[in-house]
């Protein structure tokens, strides 16, 4: 009897031993559980930012998510708003060309964030609200198995020690017997579990690569969708400026001389033209012409309406100093004046010549070297002022008079700005 029991005693502190071990993973695998712990609360706190990012709502299809993009409404009010101002209205034309890269612009996006919710979204969402959390409750699952062990434990080793005290030996053998098993039995189900509780967390760890990668995908879609978008782009670019350019509604003031007489397909100038004839008819005999200055908002408001190419210029007639002022600040808002820059100094050479023949000479030759357009145009505006000097005892505007006001907006230095 004194032999069953020392080898009952000696079972025990085998028993014991190894439950210790049972009670504590070890230490790679701690480090392990810590890390998952934080990556389930990184990944959660990702997805849910990422959520915000997206325009359209998650979980819906392809088509829904378009139509409730921003781009997508955008798109559309640009359109019905081209619709509304009709063809003959650049900025019609213009919202209705626009409005369609908006909805190509859409396009992309929707497909960005559809891709983004597959690829990203919901492998993050099954990461931190499933796969972490199945092997965290795996690990409160041994918490608890590993203290119904502590417990059999106790009771049979509680058991043992009752022999020596016990009156009835073979009962409490019995006891001890079947505590025994049960102790084995909790042993064993915490062996199972911690041997698949570890087989998942090193699974997890073998998987840190392919978790990471989630976020290298984020910014290569991002890369894709910004290269796909900028490509719509620059695609319709071509088309938009080409509408724009075709129009013929386009500001002359401040305007180059070429670029004007093209878009409108003129060979004078619509403020120097429209500015002349008004003159001819009602301010030759007016004096001081070019020289008074004419009423700001008179003047503002000729300019304007000249811009907008109306023909609806009867009231100005009656203001001939508006109307010379107008032509005035059309040639010296020109980007390069009439005589041009690049014979600035061929122009200041010529008309330095003491000898009159020679600086006629030389006057004519330069006026020759002038590009096709701004001589068609100087031409036209000389002749208008060779017939305003023949009135010049009447307006007092003399050749020298006219070239005192005159000179300074057509002809001067490129460094001036």
């Amino acid at each position: 009897m004194k032999k069953q029991f020392n080898r009952m005693k000696q079972l025990a502190n085998q028993t014991v031993g190894r439950a210790e071990k049972t009670e504590v993973l070890s230490d790679d695998l701690l480090q392990i559980e810590r890390r998952m712990e934080l990556v389930r609360l990184v990944s959660h706190n990702t997805h849910k930012r990422l959520v915000t990012c997206l325009q359209g709502p998650i979980g819906t299809d392809a088509e829904k998510r378009h139509k409730k993009l921003p781009l997508t409404g955008l798109s559309q009010v640009m359109q019905e708003g081209g619709s509304q101002l009709g063809e003959e209205s650049l900025i019609g034309k213009m919202m209705d060309v626009c409005g369609e890269a908006e909805g190509r612009l859409a396009s992309e996006l929707r497909q960005h964030e559809v891709q983004l919710e597959r690829d990203i979204l919901e492998p993050l969402n099954q990461l931190a609200e499933v796969d972490i959390p199945n092997i965290l409750k795996q690990r409160k699952q041994l918490a608890k198995l590993v203290l119904d062990y502590d417990s059999a434990r106790a009771r049979w080793s509680q058991a043992t020690k009752s022999f020596h005290t016990s009156t009835n030996y073979q009962a409490t053998v019995a006891k001890a017997d079947t505590l025994k098993d049960e102790m084995d039995e909790a042993l064993n189900k915490v062996e199972m579990c911690k041997d698949q509780l570890s087989a998942d967390m090193y699974n997890f760890s073998s998987k840190e690569a392919g978790y990471s990668h989630f976020y290298v995908l984020l910014v290569e879609a991002q890369a894709e969708y910004h290269r796909k978008s900028l490509a719509a782009l620059e695609g319709v670019l071509p088309t938009i400026k080409a509408q724009q350019d075709s129009w013929m509604e386009k500001p002359a003031y401040g305007t180059t001389l070429e670029e004007h007489l093209k878009r409108s397909n003129r060979e004078i100038a619509l403020p120097l033209e429209a500015c002349v004839m008004m003159l001819l008819e009602t301010g030759m005999k007016e004096e001081g012409l070019f020289r008074i200055a004419a009423g700001a908002s008179k003047l503002k408001k000729l300019k304007a309406a000249l811009d907008c190419s109306t023909s609806q210029l009867e009231e100005f007639y009656s203001d001939p100093h508006a109307v010379a002022g107008a032509l005035k600040s059309y040639l010296r808002e020109l980007p390069e004046p009439l005589m041009t820059f690049a014979l600035y100094d061929e122009w200041t050479k010529a008309s330095n010549l003491t000898d009159s023949d020679k600086r006629l000479q030389a006057l004519w030759v330069t006026c020759d070297s002038l590009p096709k357009n701004h001589k068609a145009n100087l031409r036209y505006l000389v002749k208008f002022l060779a017939k305003l000097a023949q009135d010049s005892e009447v307006n007092k505007m003399t050749p020298s008079n006219i070239a005192i006001v005159l000179g300074p907006n057509l002809l001067w230095a490129k460094t001036e700005g």
